[in-house]
Formats: structure tokens, C-alpha cells, sequence
């Protein structure tokens, strides 16, 4: 659900006697006055300076809108989408160039994947048996194969994919992008964060504003209650109608804006306003984006019934209706790093993993293809690392962030096309590295966006996404 304060219900005269007393003696008749001078100027000011108002690229996009399907916990590579037959043949072997300190410094032999690979597509990509319905996909799919991060632990590894730094204070990509960007759809966030039953305690590293202004962080779902009136708390009033609600809304944001005239600025109440404004409109906006019985029987079936694949129909949903960023994150029986049981099962873990995914997302490309949205969306799967080719205990991976893969669809990104590699065990990448900065950077790039130009300035220095890293990969742009 949405983790907003709702506005608190007042009669219109408590409101006025509440906050007419903080202008002393100016008088509550002298801010009645005023409100009713400056009311409706200051009031379309507002609107046409909300944070949340479109905003001109540095150049021309490739995409409107992004999707990122993240897989916490680290799905393993070799074991999905980066086929290695030569672990067969070594099975129980170490050879140097898989010698390599993990976070559990593991010192066992190379595990052959338990899953069959087989080619799909016409660019003949090898896919494992636990995705049968993504490898349908594959001629749509830019497969990176050379990913590479800077820790092999969680909550810095996510971090660094999320919000491009090991440290918590830094702001989230999706929150980046609504603040370079705007969005389109001023009576819904611009970047909404969702997961089925996953808690929300990795706010910090997934979907935070950190230091960039409050209207920029991401409003998080549980998508596990999908009834829609549920998904927002408070959304209904129990006791003003809309008529009175909105009458209620505008002398409060009169008043506001008549103190903020008379302070000349004041970030935290422009983002109080901002906020209070969206709480009123979303109560109407929200319900009809996240009701998903309006959707036809087919688009219903091709999706099926797994709480992943309503999450993907959603994110179609939103970003349909314009909403800037979509994060929608795997969680499974409430454990949010999901793919984390690759330490001791591979072989159940993994299946189990891609099964929940798997169906939904292959119908998320389609269903975007079908509607003519997909060249406009950017699609991203991957998690914050990888998996070691090597075993833990007799079914288990530790920790690969050596090299690692993610793909991307749609967007302005070359489909069926593989880019980088790691070596023969796939455990480093060796051809066409790529780190989190550079995907970073591609993707602000994709979305009209120079990541050396989409700064902000916080405590004496200019900030951005990217840190002081980053280059676009040219070859996967279409």
C-alpha cells in the first residue's frame, strides 16, 4: 500500500482558525483577503511549476518510460541466460581462472547447472529450461553478459544497482528520472515502486529521494492486495464528498501559498503543498489504474494468475497512463531478496524463482508490442549481481560480482543481440565490461538524458546518478 500521510479532515472554519492563528496580527479578515487576491494567481503558479510537469530532454529519446524488473538476491548467470557448457566438462575442477574470492570465500569445485539450455529466436540464443517463455522473447532481448559490480553483498550491491553508490544517502534512479523528466500523468506518482509481499525495508536502496525534493521519491505497492480500493490507505474520506474535499484542498493550499509568498521560498512547504495536492487527486486516479478487472478476458489469461504477472500488468497499466518509472521487484513467501536461496538450492530454488516470473514477463513484452508501446518503454531484468559458477555445499552458488548478467527490451535497445562475455566458466566479465555507472548512464541516455548533465546540488557539490563514472553503451542502441 502507499506509504503517505493522509491530510487530516477539518471544517473549513478549523482550518481557517488554525492556520489564520500563525500570521499574528495580520488577522484572519487580512488572510481572507489576500487568499482571495492571490488565491487563483498563486494557485496556477503552483500548477505550472509542479516538480512533477514534463520537462525538455538534453536530446532527443529513445524511450518515455522505463520498467525495471529487478530479481533481488542474485539470480545466477549460468544458470539462466549465460549458457556455459565448458562447467560440464570441468565438473569438481578449480581452475585458476574461477580461484576468486567470494563473500563466503568458498573454496569448492565448478557445479554444472542442473538446468538444460536449448537455442531459441532467430539470433539463436541459448536460454535455460526454467524460462521457457522469456526465450520466446529473445529476438526482442539485448542480453548483457559482462555486468560487474563493486561488492558482493546485498544491501550495498542493491544500492549500487538502485541508486549508483554504495552508500545509503543518494538518491534512486527511478527518483532521477522524475526529476530530470517530470511525468505525464499529474494524478499519479512519477515513479511507483511494487512488489508482492515484500517488505518495504530496503527503501533506502531501491526507491529513495534522499536528497533531491520530496515530490521525487517512489510510492511503494504491495501488490499482494490487489483490491483497488485497498491499495491506497485513507483513500476514501469517511466524511467530506469530493465537492467539499476539493474546497477543502484549496483554502488549505491558498493558505500555504500565502505563507510561502510572504517567506519568499520554503522547500519543505512547497513539497507540503505538492504532496497534499497529490493525496487529493490520487484518491481518484488510483483506483481506476490498479483495477485490473477492466482488462479483457485474453490479456487476463496471457498473463495468468501469479502475483508477479499482476505486478507486470500493472506496471502496463501504469506507465500506460503515464507514469514516468515502474520498479517491480520478485519477492516470494515475503522474503525480499528472493533469488539469495541460490547459497543452498539451486535446483528447486531457481525453478521456483523463474516459474513466478517467468510467464508474466514474456506477456509484459507482448502485451506492450500489441499496444504499440513497446518501442517507447525501456524493459530491464537483472538483479544486483550474479552467482558463482562454482558450488556451495552440493547444490548451492555463493555471491558472483565479477561478472553477471542483465537484459533490456524495447526502448531504443537492439533486440536479439548478445553483448559482452564473461569467461568460459562464467564467472568474470572479460569482453565489453560493463559496470552499474555504464548501464546507468545508457539508460539516462535512452531516455533523453546526459548523465554529466543530470546534476544536483546537495552539501557543496553537484550530484548525479552516475557518480563520476559511466559511459554510454553505444553498441546496444538502436
Amino acid at each position: 500500500m502507499f506509504h503517505r500521510n493522509p491530510i487530516p479532515s477539518l471544517t473549513r472554519r478549523d482550518a481557517l482558525r488554525k492556520l489564520g492563528a500563525g500570521f499574528g496580527t495580520m488577522g484572519l479578515a487580512s488572510v481572507l483577503s489576500q487568499t482571495h487576491l492571490l488565491g487563483s494567481q498563486l494557485s496556477e503558479t503552483s500548477r505550472n511549476t509542479s516538480p512533477l510537469a514534463p520537462k525538455p530532454t538534453h536530446f532527443a529519446p529513445k524511450a518515455k518510460h522505463v520498467i525495471q524488473l529487478f530479481m533481488p538476491g542474485g539470480p545466477s548467470q549460468v544458470d539462466t541466460f549465460d549458457y556455459k557448457p565448458e562447467i560440464a566438462k570441468h565438473a569438481g575442477e578449480r581452475p585458476e581462472c574461477v580461484d576468486r574470492k567470494s563473500l563466503r570465500n568458498t573454496k569448492m569445485g565448478l557445479m554444472p547447472s542442473p538446468y538444460s539450455f536449448k537455442q531459441y529466436g532467430q539470433c539463436g540464443k541459448y536460454v535455460s529450461e526454467i524460462f521457457p517463455h522469456t526465450a520466446q522473447c529473445v529476438d526482442d532481448i539485448c542480453f548483457i553478459h559482462s555486468m560487474h559490480t563493486d561488492i558482493p553483498e546485498h544491501a550495498g550491491a542493491m544500492m549500487m544497482m538502485n541508486a549508483g553508490h554504495l552508500q545509503p544517502s543518494r538518491p534512486s534512479m527511478g527518483s532521477w528520472m522524475v526529476y530530470g523528466l517530470g511525468t505525464e500523468n499529474q494524478d499519479l506518482p512519477g515513479f511507483i515502486a511494487m512488489s508482492p509481499r515484500a517488505q518495504p525495508r530496503n527503501k533506502l536502496a531501491n526507491w529513495s529521494n534522499a536528497f533531491l525534493p520530496g515530490a521525487y521519491t517512489g510510492t511503494y505497492v504491495n501488490i499482494h492486495d490487489m483490491k483497488p480500493e485497498r491499495i491506497l490507505d485513507d483513500l476514501k474520506n469517511k466524511w467530506l464528498p469530493k465537492v467539499d474535499q476539493r474546497k477543502q484542498a484549496d483554502l488549505l493550499a491558498r493558505l500555504n501559498q500565502l505563507d510561502l509568498h510572504r517567506q519568499q521560498g520554503d522547500q519543505q512547504l512547497e513539497a507540503s503543498i505538492q504532496a497534499m495536492e497529490m493525496a487529493f487527486r490520487m484518491q481518484f486516479a488510483v483506483p481506476e489504474a490498479f483495477d485490473t478487472s477492466r482488462e479483457t478476458k485474453s490479456t487476463l489469461e496471457m498473463y495468468g494468475n501469479s502475483e508477479y504477472a499482476k505486478g507486470c500488468l500493472l506496471a502496463r497499466r501504469l506507465i500506460e497512463r503515464g507514469v514516468r518509472t515502474v520498479q517491480l521487484s520478485l519477492s516470494i513467501d515475503g522474503y525480499d531478496i528472493a533469488w539469495d536461496t541460490g547459497h543452498g538450492n539451486i535446483v528447486d530454488g531457481h525453478r521456483k524463482l523463474a516459474t513466478a516470473c517467468d510467464r508474466g514477463i514474456a506477456a509484459l513484452i507482448q502485451d506492450l508490442k500489441q499496444r504499440g508501446l513497446f518501442d517507447e518503454t525501456l524493459i530491464i531484468w537483472g538483479g544486483e549481481f550474479g552467482r558463482a559458477p562454482t558450488s556451495e555445499g552440493q547444490k548451492g552458488r555463493d555471491h558472483d560480482h565479477y561478472g553477471f548478467t542483465t537484459w533490456m527490451a524495447g526502448g531504443g535497445v537492439k533486440g536479439g543481440i548478445t553483448y559482452g562475455a564473461t569467461d568460459e566458466f562464467g564467472l568474470t566479465a572479460v569482453e565489453n565490461r560493463v559496470h552499474v555507472h555504464d548501464l546507468h548512464a545508457t539508460i539516462l541516455h535512452l531516455m533523453g538524458l546526459d548523465h554529466e548533465q543530470l546534476t544536483y546540488r546537495y552539501s557543496g557539490r553537484d550530484y548525479r546518478l552516475t557518480d563520476v563514472g559511466g559511459t554510454v553503451i553505444s553498441d546496444i542502441i538502436a
